[in-house]
């Protein structure tokens, strides 16, 4: 368990940590907040990320009051050990005025939307709910998967080389071969991760 003595506290004026607190599944950055020996300790013990407001001077847990808990995946310091990273699963909305992140302004909705996609067919494979097209899939077999994911690419390859080139169609057919490899990848044990990894293997 990580200890707040570890840490370089002493660095920062009031003695407190600050903490970035990052979307897990979509790795958009939702809010910062400050910590102290007990905020952490908290956190760490219920598994809700518990901060220490400098206003109230006392602590408190995300989501006491809205419900919308931020439950921890892992705390890691950085470089100089006087800043926390947070990744959590968020229960709903980060910000007190109802959006995603408190830094929604300066990102696209859309951003990290894959993963959270990812996590749909996941769940849709897991739990197989009755009238889903992925539960249709999943049900036809990896062959079947296997040819959606090869039509889908031919459509998209079609769309790219048309004369008269529609950048919407494009799109779209480029948009249904992603969803389609996603429930293959998920049939298959493998993730957006295992692609990450391979591709930075070359890269290097």
């Amino acid at each position: 368990m990580l200890q707040f003595s570890d840490l370089n506290s002493a660095k920062q004026p009031d003695g407190l940590i600050p903490v970035i607190v990052q979307d897990d599944l979509t790795l958009r950055v939702l809010m910062l907040g400050y910590m102290n020996a007990e905020a952490l300790l908290a956190t760490q013990q219920t598994g809700k990320v518990t901060f220490y407001s400098r206003t109230r001077q006392c602590l408190w847990t995300k989501g006491e009051t809205s419900g919308n808990y931020l439950d921890v995946v892992s705390i890691t310091p950085d470089c100089d050990r006087d800043t926390l990273l947070i990744r959590a699963i968020p229960q709903g909305p980060t910000c007190h005025t109802g959006a995603i992140s408190c830094f929604d302004s300066a990102c696209k909705k859309s951003e990290g939307f894959i993963r959270q996609l990812q996590q749909v067919v996941k769940e849709r494979h897991e739990q197989m709910p009755e009238g889903s097209y992925t539960t249709k899939l999943y049900t036809k077999g990896v062959n079947k998967i296997a040819q959606k994911v090869g039509e889908e690419a031919v459509e998209t390859v079609i769309e790219a080389v048309r004369p008269d080139f529609s950048r919407y169609d494009f799109i779209y057919e480029a948009s249904d071969l992603i969803y389609h490899l996603l429930v293959l990848l998920e049939e298959r044990g493998c993730s957006i991760s295992d692609l990450e990894s391979e591709l930075l293997s070359r890269h290097k």
